[in-house]
């Protein structure tokens, strides 16, 4: 009996990596950084959806249940972008510095290696929502918030939790070499969000003949943020009860959030198994073996070919990044097949558009979604790339024979710059082509096609069109100075970094935290500030998106009624230029930063690899 005990015990409270997990990562000051700027954000988004005039007690419950959905759903986003974070090197880590044959001749077996590392990397996960439940409570003080929705949205938020953690333990798993695990993960999760939400909003029917509350779909289970809509807004997003109908269907439809605890606990628990066949093959992959065979062998077998000089340029590390690290066969092909398949998405949407098969309400929603998540997957792009690009070179060992060249750190760092932009041009110029087409399709109005829509804005109707037409001019200002942005704060991360896990999860948790701070802030200025709410609403690609494809929602206090909408369109597009400059100023300073402590970064970190 003691010896069952003493297994049980070794999956969890007594696993000795769940242990040193927890005890070593609850010292770091990464982690309690993490802590605080997620209360801070928290913080600053209930007191920003607060900020009103609440002169009767129905207006206070209102506007409380107002920032209590905001909380919500602004949780449950930070949970879906830090878990990663967090599991990033869950497994792999042990397999970088050669530990993992160390690991696997201990007495620990399989599945107390994966609870191990999931249970002692979720911990800080659970930590962070139980103490983001008193700032939920709060919300209680003003009305209109039953402690059933704060315990549901803190469930919702659990389950999606346990499942993004198991899900980035089999990835960890499944990978010699983690270092890009983060960023495939991120772009596997936005995708399938954005997938789901789209189909659900095609799929979405009255719940009953004349009525205007929609039913659950087939969808909603599926999807964490459709599951809160359905606890949070369950008057115009009701459950459909399934009479007669089989007990999952009911549950299924009726019963959505209970249908997706269910979902989350099996899946999460057939991953596990997964990881656990898997765990054993990662110590016996050679990690370094070629896979670029060609049909007749490797490159380096066939003999040597002439070809001619390759021009250089002025300078040199850009040269190298675009043509040596960029033009390799996955980078190239992964380059354009998103550039082909974005561009190919663009024309189909807005071919059913002009053809009258879709109507302009869900062309808005499939527009906005397919920008988005185009944008978020090149800026995720952006970090991965930049944020391995120095700390690669520190581990292999070409760092050091580039510094014993003429070149200098501030052309160093130029070349990285200029040569990670060049090698993201096209996959930058598919949401920018997008954009641009669909406000030329505005401006010409080809075939006659109506492409404004009538609009109840408060107590305002107004006629606006499907898409800014201003935004084709100011989005690719914005998206590049972001981008910029981002690939310095990579590069930053990169020098100071040890290892490419820690440089790229430091500069995303760097990039989430900004972004997502100034997009609350843009998205509470909209709704609030007239016209000035159109000149912040340029503050972030992502948020210049929204008020260009759904103003009437995004910059509501601009549209309403007395609001000068050619007003806020011009501070719209100024907004936009100053944007594009303010990203462009932070690029120029965090370059002279970086250059003047780049000497004395290398020679600390001399001889990690």
């Amino acid at each position: 009996m003691s010896g069952l005990l003493n297994w049980c015990l070794r999956l969890g409270p007594t696993n000795p990596i769940c242990t040193r997990l927890v005890s070593t990562g609850s010292r770091r000051e990464f982690h309690l950084l993490i802590r605080i700027i997620y209360l801070l954000i928290l913080m600053a988004v209930l007191f920003i959806a607060l900020v009103g005039d609440a002169g009767t007690l129905r207006a206070m419950a209102q506007r409380g249940s107002q920032a209590f959905t905001v909380l919500s759903f602004g949780q449950l986003t930070l949970i879906c972008l830090l878990t990663p974070v967090f599991m990033a090197g869950a497994i792999s880590q042990e397999s970088n510095p050669n530990t993992w044959d160390i690991l696997l001749t201990t007495p620990l077996n399989a599945l107390q290696i994966v609870l191990g590392n999931l249970l002692g990397r979720i911990f800080f996960i659970v930590t962070l929502l139980a103490a983001s439940l008193p700032i939920l409570l709060v919300t209680q003080f003003f009305g209109g918030v039953p402690g059933s929705a704060i315990f549901s949205a803190m469930l919702v938020s659990a389950g999606t939790a346990f499942l993004v953690a198991t899900l980035a333990i089999l990835l960890s798993v499944s990978r010699s070499v983690g270092r890009r695990a983060v960023f495939v993960f991120y772009i596997c999760v936005v995708f399938y969000l954005v997938g789901t939400w789209v189909l659900d909003l095609q799929l979405r029917a009255p719940i009953s003949p004349g009525d205007a509350a929609m039913g659950t779909t087939f969808m909603t289970p599926m999807n964490p943020f459709l599951v809160l809509e359905s606890v949070l807004y369950s008057n115009s997003y009701m459950p459909r009860v399934q009479s007669g109908s089989w007990l999952l269907e009911r549950i299924w439809f009726g019963r959505p959030m209970l249908a997706f605890g269910m979902l989350s606990v099996v899946i999460g628990c057939l991953l596990v198994v997964v990881s656990t066949v898997k765990v054993r093959r990662l110590g016996t992959r050679d990690a370094g073996r070629s896979r670029s065979m060609w049909p007749f062998g490797t490159a380096a077998h066939r003999g040597p070919t002439a070809r001619a000089p390759r021009k250089v340029g002025q300078n040199p590390i850009a040269w190298w990044e675009y043509e040596g690290r960029g033009r390799s066969r996955g980078a190239v092909i992964g380059r354009w097949s998103f550039f082909a398949g974005g561009l190919l998405a663009a024309l189909v949407v807005l071919g059913l558009f002009l053809n009258g098969s879709i109507s302009a309400t869900l062309f808005r929603s499939i527009l906005l979604g397919l920008l988005s998540v185009e944008t978020v997957v090149v800026l995720l792009t952006a970090l991965n790339l930049s944020a391995t690009a120095v700390s690669r070179e520190r581990e292999d060992g070409t760092l050091d024979l580039i510094l014993t060249t003429p070149i200098q750190p501030g052309p160093y760092l130029a070349g990285k710059l200029r040569g990670l932009i060049q090698n993201l041009f096209p996959m930058m110029l598919v949401p920018v082509l997008t954009l641009a087409l669909t406000a030329l399709m505005v401006v010409i109005r080809p075939f006659g096609i109506v492409t404004e829509l009538q609009s109840m804005v408060g107590t305002n109707q107004v006629t606006l069109p499907v898409v800014l037409p201003e935004s084709a001019i100011v989005f690719p200002l914005v998206f590049v100075g972001c981008t910029a942005m981002c690939v310095m704060i990579g590069l930053q991360w990169s020098l100071r970094s040890r290892s490419t896990i820690g440089s790229i999860s430091s500069a995303l948790s760097v990039v989430l935290v900004i972004l997502l701070v100034v997009g609350f802030c843009s998205i509470s200025a909209g709704d609030g500030i007239e016209v000035v709410g159109g000149l912040l609403a340029t503050i972030s690609p992502i948020n210049l998106l929204l008020a260009a494809v759904q103003p009437g929602e995004f910059l509501r206090a601009s549209f309403a009624q007395d609001a000068n909408p050619g007003a806020v369109r011009v501070a719209f597009l100024v907004g936009g230029f100053l944007s594009a400059a303010a990203y462009l100023t932070v690029v120029y300073f965090m370059h002279g930063a970086l250059k003047k402590s780049f000497m004395v970064t290398v020679r600390r970190l001399a001889g990690i690899n």
